[in-house]
């Protein structure tokens, strides 16, 4: 493997997003992990780690770097997700908290919250470029590799060209799980190309309407705020939806208005302490607790949807405090995240 490989970040294979997994013969179904997309090379005794944007993370990860220095084979390129396990879950929040600038910090998490990588492809070994041979052939090579290492920070993930299994993936994954990534099997590594199809899981919640902001450039409606009742019964506001069709604002806005009240959410409100605020974030009105509505997001992180929801209907048969945390999918346990592994 030249050694300017090795030094250089590798463009990884993107997916186009579809409604449906595609069928027929010829393709390879993997699970989309939640973590952070990683292509870690190794280069004798040097250890470099990618994100999908180019931008290294080896600082942020050294207990990765450790543990693929300890492997048998000393020259590869692989590409998988980064995960952690924190308390009793996969956690995307304990990612993100080994993005700190103190080097201090992220060694002090790296010993109390270690990180895996689950491998999906290989695209370097020993000597061999791989990236222009078929995922079929690829992914033995990998199996092939990680037999041999018996480290527990790196796993395989799971692969199968039996759709059925892929949908019942989707359905089980919780929220480790972003989706399931179909390949097809004959095809080499598309650098930087959008080879491969991605079906995110379709997860929905009724959520109480508990404020909503005003759009930057009329007085309609922007955004409804959205919230659910904690164990305590105080409402938290969880997210968001600016999807409200043009023609359905002004009614929304004449309705709304006749319902604002403080204090709109009892428990966590928008606009509380954070670094990512700013003087608009504050800029909102509470409501009284009557409307609710569905909604689609992908992503929880700290009991917020992570994104921007998809307004799907009103709930008019749905009363409020039925409203609770409990719809959220809930990320995957350890147990759990060995058993999708192992199957």
């Amino acid at each position: 493997m030249a050694r300017s490989n090795a030094m250089e970040a590798i463009k990884p294979m993107e997916a186009v997003l579809a409604q449906d997994l595609p069928k027929g013969a010829g393709w390879q179904y993997e699970p989309k992990w939640d973590g952070f997309r990683c292509i870690a090379v190794r280069d004798g005794s040097e250890v470099h780690l990618w994100s999908k944007s180019g931008k290294p993370l080896a600082r942020y990860f050294p207990d990765i770097v450790a543990m693929l220095g300890r492997l048998r084979a000393d020259r590869f390129v692989i590409d998988g997700e980064l995960l952690i396990v924190a308390g009793e879950a996969v956690s995307f929040d304990a990612l993100q908290l080994r993005l700190h600038p103190a080097e201090s910090r992220v060694r002090k998490l790296a010993v109390a919250t270690p990180a895996a990588l689950v491998v999906f492809d290989c695209l370097a070994l020993g000597g061999q470029m791989l990236g222009a041979n078929a995922l079929a052939e690829r992914r033995s090579t990998l199996e092939k590799m990680l037999a041999r290492e018996k480290d527990a920070g790196l796993i395989l993930s799971p692969a199968t060209d039996d759709r059925k299994t892929a949908l019942a993936w989707l359905k089980r994954g919780g929220g480790a799980l972003d989706g399931v990534i179909a390949k097809r099997l004959h095809e080499p590594y598309r650098r930087g190309e959008r080879a491969m199809v991605k079906v995110k899981q379709r997860r929905t919640a009724d959520c109480v309407v508990g404020g909503f902001r005003y759009g930057t450039k009329h007085r309609d409606v922007g955004s409804l705020l959205l919230g659910l009742y904690n164990d305590q019964g105080l409402l938290d506001h969880v997210g968001y939806t600016s999807s409200i069709a043009a023609k359905d604002r002004s009614g929304w806005t004449a309705e709304l208005e006749l319902l604002v009240q403080p204090p709109g959410f009892t428990g966590n409100a928008p606009g509380g302490p954070s670094r990512w605020a700013t003087a608009r974030s504050a800029e909102w009105q509470p409501l009284r607790p009557m409307l609710v509505v569905e909604v689609l997001y992908d992503q929880v992180t700290a009991g917020r949807f992570r994104h921007g929801t998809k307004l799907l209907r009103r709930r008019p048969d749905k009363f409020p405090n039925q409203c609770t945390l409990e719809q959220l999918a809930p990320p995957l346990t350890p147990a759990q995240l060995k058993q999708l592994v192992d199957h």
